[in-house]
Order: structure tokens, then C-alpha cells, then sequence
């Protein structure tokens, strides 16, 4: 389902379709002991709940050290970024040789 275009003269904005909807998840969280309410991506929610699992620290905390760090940019926009960082420094060359990243391709060269 696409978005209507409005009619000439019109002045109001379509509406989003339900097609459309927004992806983001809302939770609510303590950060610095205050409750506030952040959206993700379901794949952020998952990523910052398996840093938690490793680090073996709450969803609390972690996002209470990442709001400590951060600095002009928003809460949400510092989750990603940390847990950008955080992926991207444990992605070793080694790592990826044992997952077997970068070979895909290599099977069709022949």
C-alpha cells in the first residue's frame, strides 16, 4: 500500500499507512535513577540486552554508563553508537575467520 499524494490545494499532509508503521520499540528504563523511555530497533534491543548478558551488568546500568559518556547527541542516538563501538572493536580478524565471514564470495571464483 503506497501513501496517497495530496490533492492540489490541499493542506494537509498524507497519512502514513499501516504498512508504514513505525519499527521502533518503546521501553522504559532507569537511567541515573530517573525513568525514561527509549525507542530502538528490535536488532538494538537485542544487541544492548546480549552487551548486558556479556559484561554481566543490568539494562539499568548499562544505559546509565552510556548516558554518563555521551555527549550533545540524544540518549537513543548514544545507545547505537556505543553499541556500534562496542561490536566493532570485539569483530577481530580472528573472529571473522572463525565465523567465516569474507568467504562467501570465494566459493563462486573458481
Amino acid at each position: 500500500m503506497s501513501i496517497r499524494e495530496p490533492e492540489i490545494g490541499a493542506t494537509t499532509a498524507p497519512k502514513r499507512s499501516a504498512d508504514a508503521a513505525s519499527t521502533l520499540v518503546n521501553r522504559n528504563v532507569t537511567v541515573a535513577g530517573h525513568r525514561t523511555s527509549i525507542r530502538l530497533e528490535p536488532a538494538m534491543w537485542q544487541a544492548l540486552h546480549e552487551l548486558c548478558a556479556r559484561e554481566n551488568v543490568s539494562l539499568h546500568d548499562a544505559v546509565s554508563t552510556i548516558a554518563e559518556g555521551r555527549e550533545a547527541s540524544s540518549l537513543t542516538s548514544s545507545i547505537r553508537a556505543y553499541l556500534l563501538a562496542y561490536y566493532r572493536s570485539a569483530a577481530t580478524e580472528d573472529g571473522h575467520r572463525r565465523a567465516g565471514h569474507g568467504t562467501a564470495l570465494n566459493r563462486y571464483s573458481a
